[in-house]
């Protein structure tokens, strides 16, 4: 990692010296944009890299296009002769009115895996702004089988990742009706509950009042029969010689 972090540190400064020469850094500036990554069979044959970019304020003169490559082997300053043929390793077409430019890598082979930058300069402005480059394209050639295998390996992950996605699901929705359900029994509960307290407060209410109500009859009947009791005494008494 700090082997790659060193190199991209060099090539940078190695850009912006051929940047330099090519034309210093009118209020002029440059965007660059090319896709960050590539992947491709080495049986593919050629595969092309492209670089668009837009400017504002540039007026000196037609930009111009360069192509460097960053790899396992020191930092590449590729077609600085043009590449325009078809017969070469490298091949550059520009349509710089319409601010496209790209590089076609022909014969494709394991080892041109690296990385491509893309850049812009206006070789007649001296403004910093006048030169740029992109964030580089990350090319990585493979074998068939090996590229075969990686697109299986990741069929397999999306189909994985969609049945989770179901089963996840599928577990909310269950967790959510269990829910629901267990909230209503226990709120039926309650109620049964309820009901029962108050059917048994009721019972005892009515057991209470007719134990009341006996006693209160053996009450009023108590004084009545000791004065019967008393009187039959009384007339014994009387008739007794």
């Amino acid at each position: 990692m700090e082997t790659v972090t060193g190199g991209r540190i060099i090539l940078s400064l190695e850009i912006g010296l051929i940047l330099f020469y090519v034309g210093a850094a009118d209020d002029c500036t440059v965007l660059v944009q090319q896709p960050p990554y590539l992947e491709v069979a080495h049986t593919q044959g050629a595969v092309t890299i492209q670089c668009s970019f837009s400017y504002n304020g540039c007026i000196s003169g037609q930009p111009k296009s360069l192509w460097f490559r960053y790899g396992a082997d020191q930092p590449e300053n590729l077609c600085s002769d043009g590449c325009t043929g078809d017969a070469g390793k490298f091949t550059v077409k520009e349509a710089l009115t319409e601010g496209e430019v790209s590089l076609t890598i022909n014969r494709v082979a394991l080892n041109d895996s690296a990385v491509y930058i893309c850049g812009i300069a206006f070789p007649r402005s001296t403004q910093p702004g006048a030169k740029r480059t992109g964030e580089g394209t990350t090319l990585v050639v493979r074998e068939m089988k090996e590229l075969h295998r990686l697109h299986s390996l990741h069929s397999l992950l999306t189909a994985i990742l969609s049945l989770l996605s179901v089963y996840i699901t599928g577990a909310l929705v269950i967790f959510v009706i269990l829910s629901k359900s267990k909230s209503n029994s226990l709120r039926n509960k309650e109620t049964e509950d309820s009901q029962k307290k108050k059917s048994a407060r009721r019972i005892f209410q009515e057991i209470a009042q007719e134990l009341y109500s006996k006693r209160h009859v053996e009450t009023r009947h108590q004084p009545e029969k000791g004065n019967t009791y008393e009187n039959r005494r009384v007339f014994s008494n009387y008739e007794r010689p």
